[in-house]
């Protein structure tokens, strides 16, 4: 098995890594690159907005990278008497790590799906939900809370920018590398991957590497595309990646 890890720096180099030292052959070729968002400098007064019982919830770990950098700049603290949900472990452990404040999130698949089945989230009327995340992504999130009651902010705190590759030229290197196994972690980066290359690259290669993904819903993407080996890992981070990946 000869890996490609499509996720972003620095966890795909982390990832590549982990697999050379367990004696996996291994390369990275990130899709996308991250840059502040237009919303961080509304963020202290989101925050300070918020009542007791209200609810910050963080959709991924660069959400809290760039909110607690420009956090501490403005000297502002997060607030201690709010709820804090994170779509799964990493953003729970980031968000931690940057205020000392723990984070609710799902233990098994980690997923908005997955959270928004919490029961402490099926009645909101009457309150106030921001959530941090970045540009564009699913709206599941935002809308579900609206619907169950709650005042919904969107704050976006940072911006996914996709990374300019040939395709003709990544076809051929990563042909001849003999990579048929292919990391993916979001839908934004299997539409990216799926597009990047020639159609006779999709058609004799592409189409014919196993996919590790990181829920149901892009395996149904991922299908639709035309990928046929599909493996589902059990979360987002590097350590669920490296069990589906030992498992395959």
């Amino acid at each position: 098995m000869t890996i490609l890890v499509t996720r972003p720096s620095p966890a795909a180099e982390a990832l590549v890594e982990r697999l050379q030292r367990a004696g996996r052959v291994a390369w990275s070729l990130p899709l996308i690159e991250f840059t502040p968002g237009q919303d961080l400098a509304l963020l202290p007064q989101q925050l300070a907005a918020l009542h007791p019982g209200d609810l910050v919830f963080i959709v991924s770990q660069h959400a809290i990278h760039y909110a607690a950098a420009h956090l501490r700049q403005a000297g502002f603290t997060w607030p201690a008497t709010v709820n804090y949900y994170a779509i799964g472990r990493s953003s729970a452990l980031a968000l931690h790590a940057a205020s000392g404040h723990a984070a609710a999130y799902p233990r098994e698949r980690e997923t908005s799906e997955t959270l928004l089945q919490f029961r402490d989230l099926h009645r909101l009327t009457g309150k106030r939900a921001l959530i941090l995340r970045g540009n564009g992504g699913r709206e599941l999130l935002a809308d579900t809370l609206a619907q169950r009651g709650a005042t919904v902010t969107l704050s976006e705190c940072y911006q996914r920018c996709a990374k300019y590759y040939e395709g003709a030229l990544e076809g051929r290197r990563w042909r001849d590398r003999g990579i048929n196994t292919i990391v993916v972690t979001s839908g934004e980066m299997l539409q990216q991957l799926y597009s990047l290359f020639p159609a006779i690259d999709r058609e004799e290669w592409l189409l014919h590497c196993r996919l590790i993904v990181v829920s149901e819903r892009l395996a149904t993407l991922a299908r639709e595309c035309g990928w046929r080996e599909i493996t589902v890992a059990d979360g987002a981070d590097n350590d669920a990646l490296m069990r589906a990946l030992q498992q395959t």
